[in-house]
């Protein structure tokens, strides 16, 4: 038994199929309040499993409904869960900053469970919710009429094939308003000018492994959920596409698949298109410093967004 790929301090993939994850610091839930906000763990799915943590805030400012958001972790589909102190600070701080209702999502990763299974189990979360919001008691001050998904990196990505799946789907009970995607992680086989400067060889390396764990056996960088260009839709989905902000970091070397996601949407006619950068960031930056001026910045941008709508 060899070790065929790894990620150092987080991950290691051997040849007879095993892995081993590292995770860093987790965070337990908590229903009373901590630091201005309660969380709770929930099971999504017990037969796949999938599970999720509610934040909201502990003190609401407002009687009124409170906007719900679906957050999707990063990882490369292959790492990461809402347990992780980094997302737990984040995402706990976010509900007090947003006046929100939270559900970050820990869908099944690879190379386990190759994509689509990241996309299809956070769709699920979408199906669960709409049943759990007249049920759950974290839930009660919910306004399923603003519901807002979001992730980084991989969690970006998963959000665009979340939202296009409750698009196609008729049935999908929550109304999308807007979608806040954080240093989105797409690629292709086609290289980057960033991809290819002599600087990125170590981050082209570890992507390409991630893509390498995460995408069906057999096929390359041009499969659908990597390379939003091959996603073939028609004009009738792109017209209903909601909202959108995508945050990229000027230190990330994913940023200019950033931009040309934005340029890509806007071509296809998505009415609502921005994009806004953190200049001196580097790759979810708010995961690593969730207390830091550039993730309040973060927090505060995505908080306005949701206002608007």
């Amino acid at each position: 038994m060899s070790l065929i790929a790894e990620a150092p301090n987080f991950l290691q993939v051997y040849s007879d199929g095993s892995v081993k994850r590292f995770n860093p610091e987790i965070v337990p839930a908590s229903l009373e309040s901590v630091n201005g906000y309660k969380s709770k763990d929930v099971i999504i799915d017990p037969s796949k499993p999938t599970t999720g943590r509610i934040f909201l805030p502990g003190s609401p400012t407002s009687s009124k409904r409170l906007p719900l958001l679906v957050y999707f972790h990063g990882g490369g589909f292959c790492i990461g869960s809402t347990t992780w102190l980094g997302y737990h600070n984040f995402l706990g701080d976010f509900s007090v900053t947003s006046q929100s209702i939270i559900l970050s999502v820990d869908y099944r990763l690879a190379p386990e469970h190759r994509l689509p299974i990241a996309y299809e189990d956070c769709y699920t979360s979408l199906e669960w919710l709409g049943d759990q919001v007249c049920c759950e008691p974290l839930f009660q001050q919910a306004d399923i009429t603003r519901v807002f998904l979001s992730g980084d990196s991989a969690g970006g990505n998963i959000a665009h094939h979340v939202a296009v799946k409750a698009i196609q789907d008729n049935g999908c009970p929550l109304k999308i308003k807007g979608l806040m995607l954080i240093h989105p992680y797409f690629g292709s086989e086609n290289r980057t000018k960033k991809e290819m400067a002599d600087e990125s060889i170590g981050d082209v390396a570890m992507n390409d492994m991630f893509w390498r764990l995460s995408i069906p056996k057999g096929l390359n960088r041009d499969y659908f959920g990597c390379n939003f260009e091959k996603l073939d839709l028609s004009t009738s989905v792109w017209s209903k596409f909601p909202a959108i902000e995508v945050y990229v970091a000027g230190k990330d070397f994913l940023k200019e698949k950033g931009v040309m996601y934005v340029e890509f949407l806007k071509k296809k006619g998505v009415k609502e298109v921005e994009i806004v950068e953190a200049k001196e960031e580097p790759h979810v930056f708010h995961v690593f410093y969730p207390e830091s001026r550039a993730t309040r910045l973060l927090q505060s941008q995505m908080s306005r967004f949701m206002e608007k709508y």
